[in-house]
């Protein structure tokens, strides 16, 4: 037995170089990419000036040290706070990400990478106004949409067939890697400094999934996405002061995390030879994900109970005189829904409830809607008709929905609902396989999207600012030309 270790410092983990590479080298020029990207930023900064209506999420933003203004400091949209691009990037992704209500995307992994955006806007607002300052031009809007799209394809790529859920890491792990990418990239990074900021977002300890299920849900979850992009900003400034970056971040033997997080604690991967266990790739990067990236649009709520939550909208002038005549219902939905989302027993919080698929389904069943409000404990409490409805749930898996959901020519996030009575009548069994922001309808989501922004815009700034944001905003050419100091100042009270 060896009693030395041989010390031959690696190259870069391959996985690592194809992220870089892809950073550094591609331009995106997919006009469906480009312009899902400029809708996506609308519903992205209106979810996050949504949320800014609610104390629980406005408690955590601001500055560390309060009265703190940072000279070019990056802004947070629907607040006059001027914070260092770190801590903006951390209130840009806790306000975007707290109603759970902006873009996600379904594979193995699961995950929102609009998520990123805390990362690219506060990088790119804080760049823009230190250029300006010293007499240069400012970074443009296209470039934001260029950095949404390939976060969103470092991401989602990365979840395509790479289970973290399933070790008990959480997806925020990928929002710190995608900001940590195209943030590096925003701030001037070359190859190297690239690479080491990568590395360093693999090294970093990573999020356990324990918040986002019960017993333990909590409202951690609305901020994990914010903490993990002001990460992304954190490692890509330290890399880009010269800080040494460690090439086996991800194969090291013992000590890398693949043995240490991926690999060991997952026994169906235990048991595969080395290179299996690695990160596997179902194609290049590229601009994919963006052009399928799935919108919600009419719920806030966890999307794999976007469909049922449309089911049971269908189904609520059936039901809402019938209430108290009801026997049972039958929710037949896919094995993601069940893993992640269905449960039973008192709902603690908020967050508990958005992703609990049962009271999501029995909110619109008796109101015919699913608002924000509906998940705070005084709307629950004043309902008990909602646990009464939940008791009465059956939840059922359909292979066929399960095939489908990973199937990449479909991608469906399918559910079903049929409510039975007392008497023997049954309603209509409501099928929705595709959710209203999905690709498969998109011209039938676009319109949805663009009323979802101008009310949340209305929540926030007076008439005639929504209408000049919204104006520039339906204009791809004059939004990509548009400076992001400029863009940003529209959002400041």
């Amino acid at each position: 037995m060896s009693t030395v270790e041989a010390n031959v410092r690696p190259d870069y983990d391959s996985e690592l170089q194809k992220i870089a590479d892809y950073v550094l080298g591609f331009t995106p020029d997919s006009g469906e990419a480009l312009d899902t990207a400029r809708h996506c930023l609308m519903d992205t900064l209106g979810c996050g000036l949504l949320a800014l209506r609610f104390p629980e999420c406005t408690k955590h933003l601001g500055p560390l040290v309060e009265g703190t203004v940072v000279p070019h400091g990056a802004r947070v949209p629907g607040t006059s706070f001027r914070l260092d691009p770190v801590k903006a990037a951390w209130d840009i992704g806790a306000i975007v990400r707290w109603l759970d209500y902006n873009d996600t995307w379904l594979a193995a992994e699961w995950g929102h990478p609009s998520d990123n955006l805390g990362a690219i806007l506060a990088v790119a607002d804080h760049l823009s106004q230190a250029r300006v300052a010293r007499g240069e031009a400012p970074l443009t809007m296209r470039e934001v949409l260029e950095a949404m799209i390939m976060a969103h394809e470092i991401q989602g790529v990365l979840a395509l067939e790479n289970s973290f859920n399933r070790v008990g890491l959480d997806h925020v792990v990928l929002v710190k890697v995608a900001s940590t990418a195209v943030a590096a990239r925003l701030m001037g990074a070359d190859r190297e400094q690239l690479l080491s900021a990568l590395s360093h977002a693999w090294v970093d300890g990573q999020s356990l999934r324990t918040y986002r299920h019960a017993p333990n849900a909590g409202s951690r979850k609305s901020w994990a996405a914010g903490d993990a992009t002001s990460r992304g900003v954190r490692l890509a400034d330290i890399a880009l002061r010269g800080e040494m970056g460690i090439p086996g971040a991800l194969s090291a033997p013992q000590w890398g995390f693949y043995d240490v997080l991926f690999s060991h604690t997952n026994k169906d991967l235990a048991t595969k030879p080395e290179d299996e266990r690695r990160f596997t790739f179902q194609r290049e990067f590229g601009s994919y994900v963006m052009e399928n990236v799935l919108f919600k649009l009419s719920f806030p709520a966890e999307f794999h109970a976007q469909t049922a939550c449309e089911a049971a909208v269908a189904l609520h002038p059936q039901v809402r005189d019938r209430l108290d005549e009801i026997d049972r219902i039958v929710l037949t939905t896919h094995e993601s829904a069940i893993r992640i989302i269905s449960k039973e027993g008192d709902l603690a919080n908020p967050a508990d409830r958005d992703h609990c698929l049962q009271y999501m389904t029995a909110v619109p069943l008796i109101f015919g809607s699913l608002t924000a409000e509906h998940y705070e404990d005084a709307f629950h409490a004043a309902h008990p008709r909602i646990d009464a409805l939940r008791s009465k749930m059956e939840v059922v898996e359909d292979e066929g929905y399960s095939r489908d959901y990973h199937d990449p020519d479909k991608r469906s996030i399918a559910n079903a609902i049929q409510v039975f009575f007392q008497d023997g009548s049954a309603t209509e069994r409501v099928v929705v396989e595709y959710p209203i922001g999905h690709r498969r309808r998109r011209d039938e989501g676009i319109p949805v999207l663009e009323e979802k922004f101008r009310r949340n815009l209305a929540t926030r700034f007076p008439r005639a600012r929504c209408e000049t944001i919204f104006t520039l905003c339906k204009d791809q050419a004059r939004l990509e030309g548009t400076a992001v100091n400029r863009f940003v100042d529209l959002f400041v009270i």
